[in-house]
């Protein structure tokens, strides 16, 4: 999957405003990419757009999504965007325990679904859903005989999760995929996402705010802040060493399970919203302790450096200097 120059707006009484502004990232065949951000960064957004299914007041102004073998899913429209969905790319919504049919089965969902995809082994579809919820710690059988209002909401978010792998789609969007669920649930899903992506060889890409998951199953991490990429690289590399100003105070705001409490500093001020998000310049200066003058006018451009890319005016003068 190819996401270049994306941008997403919503129109409101103040006019067009960017939620997801000029963002360009390339996901690897075969590898898990994380998303991380503060509420209100745009995380969900981008996810809803990797579908081009952003509603109104919101469209997607620019930019485009190249999945192999599909193309710009940006361009599809009516049943090749619909038969696009699930079938090539398989996607967990934000708060996915609350998108079920509460007058059908999950079993019956689950029908609906193959059929409108063209599948006709079905009940080679309804065992593979039962190995799926089977290896989240459910009982397959049960769960898909049980409406919405039977399961507990870490319930019915494993079967958001099995939902969006039971087509077999080779790109997988996990929108806070253990939103919800206890400490010891989350692992187990943390670890059926890892070991389901690598035996089908999915792309697999992982929104969320917890850095936790991130650090657990991603291969790449990208740090979302006010609608732009502000740095990205190999999850190790920018957890282990941030450049961007705005990673590392996520990083410092994390409390330590050793030492001493205070050790966490959170980060001074707000996030940006919608309507305060700056027009112009760096997203994140009004918290930046590095900030400079160009920072009020002029954009950083994402500078790749080594293996990471970096949008931060004084990170690119330290190099330079």
């Amino acid at each position: 999957m190819r996401i270049d120059g994306l941008t997403v707006v919503y129109k409101t009484t103040a006019g067009e405003l960017p939620a997801v502004r000029d963002v360009s990232l390339t996901l690897e065949p075969g590898s898990i990419t994380g998303i991380v951000g503060e509420s209100g960064s745009g995380k969900s957004t981008l996810a809803l757009s990797l579908l081009n299914a952003v509603q109104p007041p919101g469209r997607i102004s620019a930019g485009s999504v190249e999945i192999d073998g599909l193309g710009d899913v940006v361009g599809l429209r009516g049943e090749q965007l619909r038969k696009a969905r699930g079938k090539h790319i398989g996607y967990v919504f934000q708060a996915a325990q609350n998108s079920l049919n509460p007058l059908k089965t999950v079993g019956k969902q689950l029908l609906d679904l193959g059929r409108s995809h063209g599948v006709e082994d079905l009940r080679g579809l309804v065992r593979e859903a039962r190995e799926l919820l089977g290896r989240m710690g459910l009982d397959g059988a049960r769960v898909l005989d049980s409406h919405q209002h039977e399961l507990s909401g870490g319930m019915r978010q494993r079967v958001g999760i099995m939902l969006a792998l039971v087509l077999n789609a080779h790109v997988v969007v996990l929108d806070e995929p253990t939103t919800a669920l206890d400490m010891i649930t989350q692992a187990n899903i943390l670890k059926i996402v890892r070991e389901v992506h690598a035996e089908r060889g999915l792309t697999t890409l992982v929104i969320t705010h917890d850095i936790g998951v991130v650090a657990e199953v991603a291969d790449r991490l990208a740090v979302m802040y006010g609608g732009r990429l502000v740095e990205q690289g190999p999850t190790r590399e920018v957890l282990g060493s941030p450049r961007h100003p705005y990673t590392k105070g996520l990083i410092r705001a994390i409390p330590r399970l050793v030492g001493d409490i205070d050790e966490a500093q959170a980060l001074p001020g707000r996030p940006p919203t919608l309507a305060t998000v700056p027009k112009q310049g760096c997203v994140f200066r009004e918290r930046c302790a590095l900030r400079m003058d160009v920072c009020d006018d002029v954009d950083p451009e994402a500078v790749l450096q080594g293996t990471r890319t970096v949008a931060c005016h004084a990170v690119t003068v330290k190099e330079h200097a």
